[in-house]
């Protein structure tokens, strides 16, 4: 509910009371010493007594927040000074700088998300603040239920949930890598991965055959493109069920594990929460026997719908369900199994319009995690329990090897037990750019091992999509290509041998830099650094930096690339941090790959680009590349160990920092420091020093003795940096460049662009795409934040047909731009579109957003006859136009259509209702609303009355269709159908 909308006679408000806990620059804030003892236990914090035991400190608070308590709910408010920028809020969409945005935290089933969409899959209830002086705070709502995070006001910060949470500041510390240390502290460091994890995985929905699968592996070894993990989807399973293997297609895994392992791969297979109702099934008879199913209100089990039919689902909030997940998963490795996926576990039901299950369901959880409570209580932590029993489960089985847990759904404290991905994306250059900011906001909660699906999940990328998104997702923590089933096949080898070449250069990249990543993740598990951050972290006093989406850091290593079709990365203005950024690369330069920076004053590890993690052995060349500060000094770090297993705990590793110091003409490279029981190994040392443009100067000699390179004369120096930046021309000229072909699908009208068009005046901003369907695909309201309506190109969204069912003439042809107005600046601004559907008739749609009521849009669609005459069987042709968005329910079970019938009578039409048609004098008196009593809000369509004959309420898995009928007849030159309708959003008590 918006705070304006609250009588003011119900709210209890002040300052809030805090105590220090955790550590110095840590305190926890209550509305009161009541509100204090009636907190939830932490679920966030790794011991949640850090979060109840205060301290002595000597400290205060620098910021207070204040607070309403309202109805039950409580109003969280810290304001900063101007010029703070927010950032944090986790898996989110949309931009990196989060001032403007509002987030709902309720872990959502959200394929094909957009960049307004307020719920994904995970729930982050934090918020990183960069004050404008480089200093930072962080801000913890330390609470599982569903919170309002509201941004929308600059500088400040607002939490609203149901009553009594804590609010945990971290500092104000000196910088924002300080204050994830500190929140490190308290939620966790991410697990330490194997290191083969840290390689490239491949994986679609599914590759369905072991068959396929070996066939798969094969063609990366034999195309020399490197990669470590192949994965396996659900089709691996028996009908869908769990810990199963169908025995036709997969019928011998640990024979297809042998053979995998033999070339160098390891092989991650799924495990959903959906437990297939059926006696029989050795797991669920083995569930029902100890009583772990989640039950209904009624205390029997839950039973929904999910891939294998009805299905139950474990209780993971109680220690003797992960116990007994644990034992499942621990007999399941011994399969040859190397890691696993968790996938559905918001969790996800099926033919449910909120997508998962009733929160009236009961969880008998743990006393010290929350006792018995309902669903609404558990539900956004389902997914980091379920994946906290995996991972356990697997330390079962194997105490020497290190668990991998990939996990949609998740809760702050995930990264404790597993990695994550973006969930499923869209094969578009949006979501490409989105993906930068995605991964970086995981990081900056507390998650630093996450990655998109390179490519896009939905839908089919285009060649030069693919290599680009292969270029940059090389560079992130977790890297990874998916794809869903109906795409064509998304294997790097797939768009042909340019993009072949560049995703080959990528990932030797990757390889080559993957002495570094692995450091850079083993200094993330022992101190709560970043492995990926935002480029601002280099200088977070610079605020030009600090909406910077297009370029990031791996430690010292800048990595800038172009998310844009027609932008080459090599023709990008590069946005630099202060001090001195050397360019390097390794002979590939391409104009598709990112290009990277070296930091003045660092060193950076470089191995071999190996085909697979296996094949590094400790005793490879090393290369230690050399970027001098401007005093002439430069120190770097790096990890090493077995790779797996916990001996690095008991000090079997080897952790060297090197040094570089030019003094008189001369670079000294030597081991500064050394820690942990290795020894070092016999192998030699190759040494680059960047003299700038790419240019550099070699030297060999031996790890761990000290090395003296006599350092050119500047004449010499100019000649190397102009030699080095000639063949880089030359290298870009000469590239072969990816086809620019963005054909998305086999449809015809295949050369239409999926490129939206946007509309932004007033109070609107719409995304329209001229394809197939002409599809409204984005509808969001800018005043409060709201994405009503977001959708794929080519399905859903606001459409329109011409006739009474799916899929009608109009919903799969051709559309183009017959009329553009797009006037940004105040002006009226309007889009018309035409689409053929036959017989001589058009369907047109002209979008308006008013200069004189910006407050609305207007949408006039109609059925035009353009070409009726002999032969074209155009008015002998039946047709009605059937308007048809599908809204977004952002709170399914608070969500209802509201309107009043010509007759008079009030109508108020919920979920449960199902279909339902309107017509004649129940037809809404000319307007009708969705309302959203969560955010106090309603989207309200007018229309004219006179054109609609029926009104259609279809209610989805977490949509709504609110259709307009016009009456079904022949159309001629002089008799056309139109519906001339418009939508407002307003505020509601």
């Amino acid at each position: 509910m918006a705070a304006e909308a609250i009588p003011s006679f119900d709210v209890v408000s002040g300052d809030m009371i805090f105590e220090p806990v955790l550590e110095d620059g840590v305190f926890r804030f209550d509305c009161s010493a009541s509100d204090r003892q009636a907190a939830y236990p932490s679920l966030s914090f790794v011991n949640g007594k850090d979060r109840d035991t205060p301290i002595s400190t000597y400290m205060r608070p620098l910021y207070t927040p204040t607070y309403q308590s309202v109805r039950g709910q409580q109003l969280v408010k810290l304001e900063f000074p101007a010029g703070t920028s927010l950032y944090g809020t986790g898996e989110v969409s949309g931009q990196l700088e989060r001032t403007g945005k509002r987030i709902f935290t309720w872990n959502s089933v959200s394929g094909g998300y957009g960049t307004g969409t307020m719920s994904l899959y995970q729930s982050h209830p934090w918020v990183l603040a960069v004050l404008p002086n480089g200093e930072a705070l962080g801000v913890l709502a330390d609470t599982t239920r569903r919170c309002e995070i509201d941004l929308r006001k600059e500088s400040t910060i607002q939490f609203i949930a149901p009553s009594s949470y804590p609010v945990i500041t971290f500092g104000p510390f000196t910088s924002p890598t300080a204050v994830l240390v500190s929140l490190s502290h308290a939620v966790g460091t991410v697990f330490m991965p194997p290191k083969w994890s840290l390689g490239y995985h491949q994986c679609r929905w599914s590759y369905d055959s072991d068959k396929r699968v070996r066939e798969i592996c094969r063609t990366f070894r034999e195309k020399g493109i490197p990669c470590d993990v192949i994965w396996m989807d659900i089709d691996y399973m028996d009908g869908f069920r769990c810990f199963t293997f169908d025995k036709e297609r997969f019928p011998d895994p640990k024979s297809l594990a042998a053979d995998l392992h033999l070339n160098g791969f390891k092989a991650i297979w799924m495990l959903d929460p959906g437990i297939k109702h059926e006696d029989g099934y050795f797991v669920y008879d083995s569930g029902s026997k100890i009583d772990v199913w989640i039950q209904k209100a009624d205390g029997t089990p839950f039973i929904g719908e999910v891939w294998p039919g009805p299905c139950v689902f474990p209780d993971y909030t109680q220690s003797k369900v992960r116990s007994w997940w644990g034992s499942l998963v621990k007999d399941f490795i011994y399969n040859g199994v190397d890691g696993i996926w968790n996938d559905m576990n918001e969790p996800a039901v099926f033919k449910s319009v909120t997508k998962t299950m009733p929160e009236s369901n009961i969880h008998r959880g743990d006393d010290e995690i929350g006792g018995c409570q309902n669903h609404s209580y558990y539900h956004n932590v389902y997914g980091m329990l379920m994946a906290r029993s995996t991972y356990e489960g697997m330390k079962l089985a194997d105490k020497d090897k290190r668990p991998f847990v990939l996990t949609r759904a998740g809760f702050i404290g995930s990264q404790r037990y597993a990695a994550t991905w973006t969930g499923d994306n869209v094969s578009n250059w949006e979501h490409l750019h989105m993906s930068i900011s995605m991964v970086l906001q995981l990081g900056l909660s507390g998650q630093p091992f996450s990655g998109p699906d390179i490519g896009g999940f939905d839908g089919n990328a285009t060649p030069r999509l693919f290599g680009r998104w292969m270029g940059i997702g090389a560079m992130f923590p977790f890297c990874r290509g998916h794809t869903e089933s109906d795409a064509i096949d998304h294997e790097p080898w797939s768009f042909g041998e340019e993009c072949e070449e560049v995703c080959r250069l990528a990932l030797k990249r990757r390889y080559r830099l993957l002495l570094h990543i692995y450091t850079l993740f083993y200094m993330a598990h022992t101190t709560g650094t970043l492995v990926a951050s935002p480029t601002f972290f280099a200088d977070p006093e610079d605020l030009t930096l600090r909406k910077l989406e297009n370029s990031f850091l791996l430690g010292p290593v800048l990595v800038c690339a172009s998310t844009l079709p027609d932008q080459r990365s090599d023709k990008l203005q590069h946005a630099l941090p202060k001090g001195i950024w050397q360019s390097f690369d390794f002979e590939d330069s391409h104009p598709d790959l990112p290009f990277l920076y070296l930091r003045g004053g660092s060193i950076l590890p470089l191995g071999p680009p190996h085909q697979h993690v296996g094949e590094s052995k400790r005793s490879d060349d090393l290369t230690l590349l050399v970027a001098l500060d401007e005093n002439g000094k430069a120190k770097g770090v790096l990890f090493e160990d077995d790779g797996d297993g916990y001996g690095f705990t008991e000090g079997q590793y080897l952790l060297t920092q090197y040094e570089a110091e030019l003094q008189m003409s001369e670079v000294t490279v030597r081991v500064s420091k050394s820690e942990g029981l290795w020894k070092r190994p016999k192998r030699c040392l190759i040494v680059k020093i960047l003299l700038g443009g790419g240019a550099a100067i070699d030297a060999w000699g031996m790890d761990g003795e000290d090395l003296q390179i006599a350092m050119p004369a500047e004449a010499e120096v100019s000649n190397l940096v102009s030699g080095s930046k000639e063949k880089y021309r030359i290298r870009m000229e000469s590239a072969k460049l990816i086809s620019d072909t963005e054909k998305a699908s086999e449809h015809k009208g295949v050369e239409l662009s999926w490129t939206p068009i946007e509309l932004k005046s007033g109070a609107w901003a719409l995304k329209v795409v001229p394809w197939i369907g002409g599809r409204v695909i984005s509808m969001a309201h800018l005043p409060t934040g709201t994405q009503w309506l977001h959708s794929r190109v080519e399905v859903n969204g606001y459409e329109e047909y011409c006739g009474t069912e799916y899929w009608s003439a109009g919903c799969t042809e051709e559309y183009s731009v017959v009329e553009r107005s797009l006037q940004h600046g105040g002006e009226e601004e309007s889009l018309m579109l035409e689409g053929d559907i036959g017989g001589g008739m058009i369907l047109q749609r002209k979008l308006t957003i008013p200069k004189d009521n910006p407050k609305i849009f207007k949408i006039n669609s109609k059925i035009l006859a353009r070409n009726v005459g002999a032969g074209s069987g155009g008015f002998s042709r039946l047709v009605c136009l059937r308007v048809h968005p599908m809204f977004t329910l952002l709170h399914p079970t608070e969500s209802f259509i509201s309107f009043t019938s010509i007759d008079g009578s009030k109508q108020e039409i919920w979920p449960e209702s199902g279909e339902q048609f309107y017509e004649g004098n129940l037809l809404p008196n000319g307007e009708w609303m969705l309302v959203d009593k969560c955010q106090g809000l309603a989207l309200v369509n007018r229309f004219n009355v006179k054109e609609v004959f029926k009104c259609f309420i279809h209610w989805g898995t977490g949509t709504v269709n609110l259709e307009l009928w016009s009456e079904e007849r022949p159309v001629s030159k002089q008799s056309p159908l139109a519906i001339s309708h418009e939508y407002e959003v307003i505020k509601i008590p």
